[in-house]
């Protein structure tokens, strides 16, 4: 009886499941652990972990919700496109302005990210002209698409590069998966691809007097991540002590970067459980730099669980949208797991220096409001997306073929 329960109300992919809730777990106990500066500033031990815990709540209760919707009503993202766009062309005029990026929109005593508006808007564009592109239409398609994707990503760029690319990055997966024309995909990625590397490298050639004086702050910003990920003049980051020997010099510029990487070396193998002192010195402890917090209190089998938790999660999504019937519903699937995935990975680049300081939250771990609320939607569109029962056309067809009785048939096909 309790099992019956516990199956309808937790509808949808067990799999898929058991990552929501671990991810979940680990998020509190990150969180708590890393919002000791916020904690401080408000004079509160509790008050930062209850409001994440709150978001988690609400995003909870949104899984709860989307995955008893069929699948085919989520086409409705298709009025996010306009609606996202509207909301972005807003917050460049009117955005509140937190850590020299305005990304933010404030509505009364909230704030909103538009940006997460737009790319499970994205996803939902994109699965379905997938879903309705044939030989014939697929030129119509294929314009459309670009349209779209290119106008919501040009619109988010100013602010949010990493968050346009990683965005475009998504959709050109899909149509790659979505067997648009390779011929089609290769321009694009061209054209893509070359306008990246024609913008970086004009940012890295001009001086910075002239970047400070005439460029926009967010380009300026972004020039200056770009050197410091490329400095490989270490002689730039060490200094002589009076003994002769060499310290290293953590300054302004390296400041994130090398506490992270004093937090990684801290933690070792197995972590240092609840005992981590780079959350007080790293300024996006509980955001974008969280993983650099797992791997100092989880340890390096720590961050591999929470790695293999999102690799597991993307090949699980991949495994579900090859048993999806519809096209529609396969494309969500997936469009929802690359996002997931490919976005975790970037946030752990970044901890571990691999890549530039993006702004990626860890999805569904990092602290969070829009974000954490927007990650749980894509769980829900995968459990609804993944749960027979909300396939209604289904549903009546196994409910009419179980209510039959054959046996009252004579004649026909019957030997």
């Amino acid at each position: 009886m309790e099992f019956n329960f516990l199956g309808k109300a937790f509808r949808g992919d067990k799999v898929i499941w058991c990552i929501f809730i671990a991810l979940c777990i680990i998020s509190l106990l990150e969180v708590f652990s890393a919002t000791s500066t916020i904690a401080y500033r408000q004079h509160s031990h509790w008050g930062p972990i209850l409001r994440h815990a709150a978001f988690l709540l609400i995003g909870f209760a949104v899984v709860m919700f989307l995955q008893r919707i069929p699948s085919r009503f989520f086409s409705v993202l298709l009025l996010g496109l306009p609606i996202s766009a509207i909301l972005l062309i807003i917050t460049m005029f009117m955005g509140e302005d937190v850590n020299g990026a305005q990304r933010w929109l404030g509505i009364g005593a909230f704030t909103i990210q538009p940006s997460e508006f737009a790319k499970i808007s994205a996803i939902g564009f994109v699965a379905f002209f997938l879903s309705k592109m044939k030989p014939e239409n697929e030129t119509f398609i294929f314009k459309m698409l670009i349209i779209g994707i290119g106008g919501l990503c040009v619109l988010i760029a100013p602010e949010n590069l990493s968050t346009a690319c990683l965005l475009f990055g998504v959709c050109f997966l899909m149509m790659f998966i979505g067997q648009v024309s390779l011929k089609k995909l290769g321009l694009i990625a061209l054209v893509g691809v070359g306008s990246v590397v024609i913008l970086l490298g004009s940012l890295t050639m001009l001086p910075d007097s002239f970047a400070k004086e005439y460029l926009p702050d967010r380009l300026s910003t972004w020039k200056n991540r770009i050197e410091r990920h490329s400095d490989t003049n270490q002689a730039s980051i060490f200094d002589k002590n009076e003994d002769g020997s060499i310290a290293y010099k953590i300054t302004d510029d390296n400041y994130q970067v090398s506490h992270a990487k004093i937090a990684i070396a801290n933690g070792g193998v197995i972590g240092l459980p609840g005992s981590g002192t780079e959350r007080d010195f790293l300024p996006q402890a509980y955001s974008d730099f969280i993983f650099a917090i797992i791997l100092e209190e989880m340890g390096l089998l720590g961050g591999l669980f929470v790695l293999l938790l999102y690799v597991a999660l993307m090949i699980r999504c991949g495994v579900l949208a090859s048993k999806c019937e519809k096209k529609f519903s396969c494309y969500l699937i997936l469009g929802a797991g690359l996002i997931l995935t490919i976005q975790a990975i970037a946030n752990m680049a970044v901890a571990v220096n691999l890549i530039p300081v993006t702004g990626q939250p860890l999805p569904l771990v990092s602290r969070g409001g829009t974000s954490t609320i927007i990650t749980c939607a894509y769980f829900g569109i995968i459990l609804a997306c993944s749960s027979r029962l909300n396939n209604s056309e289904h549903e009546d067809v196994d409910e009419s073929i179980a209510n039959v009785d054959f046996e009252t048939f004579d004649g026909g096909n019957k030997e």
